[in-house]
């Protein structure tokens, strides 16, 4: 399925009949859009898994319709508070994924105005509590294709700033590239009604303000994230995919970054990190052929510490110790003083 997580697929979805899906959370993982990387990071897809049953569950006691059915343990699926052992694979209801049409590089959405139940909505709905250094908010601003009122912004953000409250960004899901859209263009492509879109936003704002609560009890602070939905057999709007993870939030600990964005911090040190800067730039879309290096692995240290990161994440999160991971705080430290002695 992914870089991330592998898909069971036990009933297919089909008309109005939602169909029956496990995820299977890996510990692979990506970054620069590379693939598959050299190392995995043990018991990191346990952690996705167990942290987005949380939040998951979470949502369902406030009355929010979500995709999610439990985590499969001993033949069967539990809720996460009836596991014995951490939990690698989500069972879920599966909606139907209309593809949209491709032509000249033209997307048609046309078929979201016929299909309006018991699927996939094609886009990412995209919050952010702040915009860090390299956000792409900054870039869009610049070559005019986001402009301030659209962002309700009257005037040009600072590099880290804190916003006073939650931004929403729109991409799209399902084409090859994710394109950002406008608000209208959403709109659009989706056929959604007026108050569909609100309650999209409302929605998004409500489990980001749990995520944002949630991280904070652990020091962590919810720069940004993402989230999917969809449409149910009577058009009503569920949560889908995974939430409030490490991989779909963007968390920093006292200014730091937290999860794979150490990876990345380290390998843009690396000889093979420049030849993929040098290929996007001859040809971003055939680049990854002309990348003659391989990115070299983690290392030790560094990997053994980013994976007691998300045991220790989901420990806490959870209230469970379903892993044998010390506090939060210590790999978060280890991981500093790494990268702070390569920068020195």
């Amino acid at each position: 399925m992914g870089s991330v997580k592998d898909l069971e697929l036990l009933q297919e979805a089909a008309g109005n009949q939602a169909g029956r899906g496990r995820f299977i959370f890996s510990d692979r993982y990506s970054v620069f859009d590379w693939g598959e990387m050299p190392d995995h990071i043990p018991n990191k897809g346990k952690s996705l898994c167990l942290v987005s049953a949380y939040f998951l569950e979470s949502l369902e006691e406030k009355g929010v319709k979500t995709h999610y059915i439990g985590l499969r343990e001993g033949g069967e699926a539990k809720r996460l508070a009836e596991l014995d052992a951490p939990s690698g694979t989500m069972e879920f209801k599966l909606l139907r994924v209309i593809e949209p049409t491709e032509a000249g590089g033209v997307f048609d959405y046309s078929a979201f105005k016929q299909e309006r139940t018991n699927l996939l909505i094609p886009l990412e709905v995209i919050y952010r509590n702040a915009l860090p250094p390299g956000s792409s908010v900054f870039k869009r601003l610049k070559d005019g294709s986001l402009k301030l009122e659209d962002i309700g912004l009257e005037e040009m953000p600072e590099p880290g700033q804190v916003l006073d409250g939650a931004l929403l960004d729109f991409s799209t899901k399902l084409e090859p590239s994710d394109r950002y859209l406008s608000r209208e263009e959403a709109k659009d492509i989706c056929d959604l009604s007026d108050g569909e879109l609100e309650e999209i936003r409302e929605t998004t704002l409500a489990a980001n303000d749990m995520i944002t609560e949630e991280a904070g009890k652990l020091g962590l602070f919810n720069e940004d994230g993402k989230m999917e939905f969809g449409f149910d057999s009577d058009r009503n709007l569920m949560f889908v995919d995974a939430l409030g993870t490490l991989d779909e939030c963007r968390f920093t600990y006292e200014g730091f970054p937290v999860s794979k964005e150490v990876a990345r911090i380290h390998y843009r040190k690396t000889d093979w990190f420049k030849d993929v800067e040098k290929a996007k730039k001859i040809d971003a879309v055939n680049w990854k052929n002309l990348v003659e290096s391989s990115p070299p692995p983690l290392p030790e240290e560094l990997l053994r510490s980013i994976s007691l990161v998300y045991m220790a994440y989901a420990n806490e999160v959870t209230g469970r110790d379903l892993f044998d991971a010390p506090p939060l705080k210590e790999p978060l430290q280890v991981i500093r003083d790494i990268l702070q002695e390569d920068v020195s």
